[in-house]
């Protein structure tokens, strides 16, 4: 019998979730290695050439809310199958762009909207459903996979773009993404919450109900609900602007660290380390939150060393400095995966994560796309990143005191 199998299915889903959010990120996070020798070649901007990255994160950002009720009813096997597929093909044809639009297109819409079946709705919400004790764990470890696959993938493309072309390097991105994305959706990601399958959470054999008596009631929950809970807007607000500093880092900071006179794959590194760092942070956030009382204070100490990076980013002027600055922001941008699925599920519930998600997605999506347009709008008119990094320090400072307003309230069921 199934229920009686050594290793808990949901163990394979956060193995598949790993690698999907691995290829995915990691692929995706690499842009910055791209931006120069694009700009270069097709005598753009920075700014036009960032409008990519932001049009990715809007395309993901849409594709998310319907990914995140796709989810709460099918198999996730099927969405990150296709996209895998639609996102290698956007990559593929990145390659052969000639003109910003056919950019946009290829790496805007293609990749973005492939990007969405692959990313950490689908991923973190599927392991979401088939834990409750161990769920911080389980999602520290499938978060993890996002920065390994930087790690990987980062120095690679680099490598790629150093001896070859940036052409050659986007079209490398796609026939892994193609590859590891259909075989592992394919094979780890098949099944939809335990209790479809007769078994419970956490491979439990008897159910355990984890609420206290003073614990809200369940509620059927629609969109309109969901938009007049000021729990959502705090979590919406809060996760949107960071994730518009971490996509302002990720594209910028490597034009940054070579304006700055450090040698370029040195500074394609520096991404790298961000992501090492980020990988042990996964792991100790989701690995705390569930040894304290409420996520919300492991995103705050998340959100902290973030600042704290940033602020040592500003004042960068060797590699030395740079890695520094980028192994402590790491740390930091490690909570951010983790933590959010940790933080829906304790607010809104098990069973409603997939949509909630989906829906906070889109607006954190927007923050996304802000990111790399601003760093290079204030490039292009200052001359400098100076005032992007002034910026994010001011924001950060601001999403830690709002973070800790986040009260519970009563859960949802979907409807």
């Amino acid at each position: 019998m199934e229920n009686n199998r050594k290793i808990f299915w949901g163990w394979y889903i956060v193995s598949g979730a790993f690698l999907v959010m691995g290829i995915n990120y990691g692929a995706r996070y690499c842009f910055g290695v791209f931006l120069k020798p694009m700009a270069a070649e097709f005598a753009l901007s920075r700014s036009v050439i960032s409008l990519a990255a932001a049009i990715n994160m809007l395309v993901y950002s849409l594709g998310s809310i319907f990914v995140g009720r796709m989810l709460d009813r099918i198999a996730p096997r099927w969405i990150t199958t296709a996209g895998a597929i639609i996102a290698a093909c956007g990559y593929i044809l990145t390659g052969f762009v000639s003109t910003p639009l056919g950019l946009y297109i290829s790496y805007g819409l293609m990749v973005g909207a492939g990007a969405a079946g692959m990313g950490v709705v689908a991923c973190s919400s599927s392991v979401s459903k088939w834990f409750i004790n161990k769920r911080g764990l389980a999602i520290g470890f499938a978060s993890m996979g996002i920065s390994l696959g930087t790690v990987t993938l980062t120095p690679l493309s680099g490598y790629i773009v150093g001896v070859f072309s940036w052409r050659v390097g986007l079209m490398a991105l796609g026939v892994i993404t193609l590859m590891i994305g259909i075989l592992v959706s394919q094979t780890l990601m098949r099944k939809t919450n335990p209790e479809a399958y007769g078994l419970l959470p956490d491979g439990d054999k008897i159910t355990i109900i984890h609420q206290s008596s003073t614990a809200q009631a369940v509620h059927k929950v629609s969109t309109l609900t969901i938009f007049k809970d000021s729990r959502f807007w705090t979590l919406a607000i809060c996760q949107g602007l960071a994730v518009m500093i971490s996509m302002s880092v990720f594209v910028h900071q490597v034009a940054y660290a070579t304006d700055n006179g450090i040698d370029k794959m040195a500074a394609a590194a520096s991404l790298a380390a961000i992501s090492m760092t980020g990988f042990m942070g996964q792991f100790l956030f989701g690995w705390i939150t569930d040894r304290i009382k409420d996520p919300k204070y492991g995103s705050f100490i998340g959100i902290l060393f973030m600042l704290a990076g940033t602020i040592l980013l500003l004042n960068v002027h060797s590699i030395f400095q740079l890695y520094i600055a980028a192994l402590i922001y790491g740390f930091g941008y490690g909570s951010l995966a983790p933590i959010l699925p940790l933080l829906v599920a304790n607010r809104f519930g098990r069973h409603v994560v997939g949509s909630i998600y989906g829906l906070l997605t889109f607006f954190i999506g927007i923050g996304g796309a802000i990111g790399p347009v601003l760093g290079g709008f204030i490039y292009d008119h200052f001359g400098s990143y100076r005032y992007l990094w002034l910026i994010n320090i001011f924001v950060l400072s601001c999403i830690a005191v709002a973070i800790l307003t986040l009260k519970k309230g009563k859960q949802y069921s979907v409807t």
